[in-house]
Parts: structure tokens; sequence; C-alpha cells
């Protein structure tokens, strides 16, 4: 269920907040926002100019299969977010008195929620009654849920368990005899297809498959891990270590596994969930370090807010909010811009509706308004 209102644990639990999980959060959904205002499609637009920026705006697209960009970061980094802030979120509600079945309650009832929301931007997006099982929204549903009976296993059962699902992603690839989908690593050949066939009868047209819920719930597992490590009494530094050193070595074993394992983020081969697991860690650590142990947070309150409220803003962008926003602002562009060219015009649309956005989002953390589900 959608609660709407003000947050006074949110409030009174402030200074228990790990700031650094809040920037990391907030930047992401900062970038995703962005994504859903076009910004990154105007600036790889025609119209942009230089081949140096043309080439670094790239990195905020998918890769078209073999190889990794920043942007193949962003879903992971967001399941592993979730992850990291399960520890903490489940503690604050026994704290306030709910009991185990209260919360095992609350995170069936969310996992259904987000399913649905992941099938109604499909259903939205294509103008007609659909199953489609490859948003986000969807696959975070499968992971938060996988996470969560998990998490209170031993830290070893936990992690044996995330190797556990990519041996098994990695052999259903390579072993599948099916004719036409025994191809582990060909677009729409091979075992993720499959699955996709029997279960919507159709493929996604990008090559993405729906059983990538199963590897990539490695992300949100480990980060439920490294959250139980920093809500831990182990020294700052300490935490830091913990979470630098295995973050080094998933990035260099993901990429050493590559010519026989190659990094396909559409698909969330091993050695795509390893290397980007590995940058979930490191970039977790960043921030850990930049946020919370060396004390530098001023500067990032603008990206924090979108991650107050994630779920309703990304929706949002994605569900044509940030489609109207635009016709409210291209006539004012448009008009006043003209002149200089559709590129400056497009441009300037989509930076104010990202701006519109961040006024949204910046109004509800203001009063206190939290969507949350």
């Amino acid at each position: 269920m959608v609660r709407i209102g003000s947050n006074a644990a949110q409030s009174s639990n402030a200074s228990q907040r790990l700031a650094s999980l809040d920037v990391f959060r907030g930047l992401t959904m900062f970038l995703l926002v962005a994504e859903g205002a076009r910004v990154y499609q105007t600036l790889l637009s025609p119209g942009s100019d230089g081949a140096l920026l043309q080439s670094f705006f790239t990195q905020f697209t998918h890769h078209p299969w073999n190889g990794l960009r920043f942007w193949d970061l962003v879903q992971p980094y967001f399941m592993f977010i979730v992850g990291v802030a399960m520890p903490f979120s489940f503690s604050k509600r026994r704290e306030r008195g709910d009991s185990s079945w209260d919360i095992t309650r609350h995170v069936v009832l969310r996992s259904v929620t987000l399913l649905l929301l992941g099938i109604l931007l499909h259903i939205v997006g294509s103008g007609h009654l659909t199953l489609e099982l490859w948003n986000v929204l969807a696959q975070l549903s499968f992971t938060y849920l996988v996470a969560f009976l998990m998490m209170n296993r031993s830290f070893r059962t936990q992690l044996g368990f995330t190797v556990g699902l990519l041996v098994i992603t990695e052999l259903l690839y390579r072993t599948w005899p099916i004719a036409g989908f025994n191809q582990p690593f060909t677009p729409d050949q091979n075992f993720g297809s499959w699955v996709d066939m029997v279960l919507m009868g159709k493929l996604s047209g990008g090559h993405w498959v729906a059983f990538n819920a199963v590897p990539t719930t490695a992300h949100t597992m480990w980060g439920v891990m490294a959250g139980y490590l920093l809500r831990s009494d182990r020294a700052p530094l300490e935490k830091l270590k913990l979470l630098i050193i295995p973050g080094v070595a998933a990035v260099a074993l993901g990429y050493a596994m590559d010519p026989v394992t190659p990094i396909i983020k559409r698909i969330c081969t091993s050695s795509f969930v390893i290397v980007s697991g590995g940058w979930c860690l490191l970039t977790l650590a960043f921030f850990y370090w930049l946020v919370d142990l060396a004390g530098y947070r001023r500067w990032s309150q603008f990206a924090v807010v979108f991650g107050m409220n994630p779920i309703f803003i990304y929706m949002f962008a994605h569900l044509g909010g940030d489609n109207w926003l635009a016709t409210i602002v291209h006539p004012f562009s448009n008009g006043i811009l003209g002149g200089s060219g559709q590129y400056t015009v497009a441009l300037v649309t989509a930076f104010a509706v990202l701006w519109m956005d961040w006024y949204i989002v910046n109004w509800l953390h203001r009063h206190r308004i939290y969507i949350r589900i």
C-alpha cells in the first residue's frame, strides 16, 4: 500500500541515518530522473558538437552487448542500495515494536506492489494490456523478497547462496539444450530468451531477459551484507577496508572472466554481476569515506532529495510526468530560443524538466511528505 504523509520516524531518527547511503541513493535517482527528462538523449542528438563529448555521453547509454559502460552500473546500484538499506530499515521497525509477522507481511506486500508497478509501466508505455517483466521494479520485487528471506542467515551462507545463483545461471546458459536457445551469449538465442518465450510469449526487442532477476539478486544480497557491516561496531576505517578489498577483488575477477564469460548487462552474465557488484562496493566505500568519515555532505543536498521519494519520482518520470512537463516548457523555450536552433531548445527543455522534477521532490521533502510502499 502507498502511504503519503509526514514521516515522523524519519525526522526523529535523522541522526541515526547513514548519510552516505542517502547521497548514494539520491545521486542514483538523480541519474535515472535525468534519463526520464531526456537529458542524455538530447546531449547525444545530432545537434551536439564534439567527438569527445559524444564519447563521454555515450557512457550514459547501455552497451549494445559485450562490454561495460557507466550506465550499465545504475541498475545494479539501485538493487544494491535497496539491500544496504534493509538492515537499517528493519532494525527501526523492530525498535518501534513491529513483530516478525508485521515485517514479513510488509515485505510480501511491498514485493507484490513493486511487481504490479513494474508491469504497469510496460502497460502504459505500450498503450495496451501486456505482461512484461523486464522493468527494474518488477525484477526488484523478486530480489527484495529473496534477500529478505536470506538476510538473517550467516555471512558464509549468504555469500555461498549468491555464488550459487551465479553458478546456476552460468550452467543454465551454457548447457541449455533446446534448439534456437542453446547459444549462451548470442542475443535472443539463449536460455534467458527461452524463459521469456515461456513466460510471456515474446522477446524484449532490446535483448533483455526477465531471468536477470535471478543473478541480480546477488546485488541486493551483497547490499544487505554491506548494510550489516556498516551497522556493526567495527571501527570506521575497518569498515572502509572491508568494502574496498572485496570491491577491488570483484572488479578484477569480473574483468578477468570476460574472455571466457563475456560481460553482458542485458542478460546479467556472471562476469557482469561480479564486476558491477565490485563497483557497487567501491562506490559505497567512496561515499562512506567522503560523507560519513570526511564529513563532505552539503554539496550533495540537491541530489539527496531525489532519494527521499525514489519510487514516486521514478514512476512520475516514466508514466508521462516528464512528457507533461516538457509540453509546458517547450512553448517558452522554443519561443525564446527558437532562433538558436532546435538542439538548443531541446537541451534547455530537458534541463528545465529536470529542474522541475527536482522542485517537486524538494517540495515534498521540505514538507516531510514521503510516499512509501
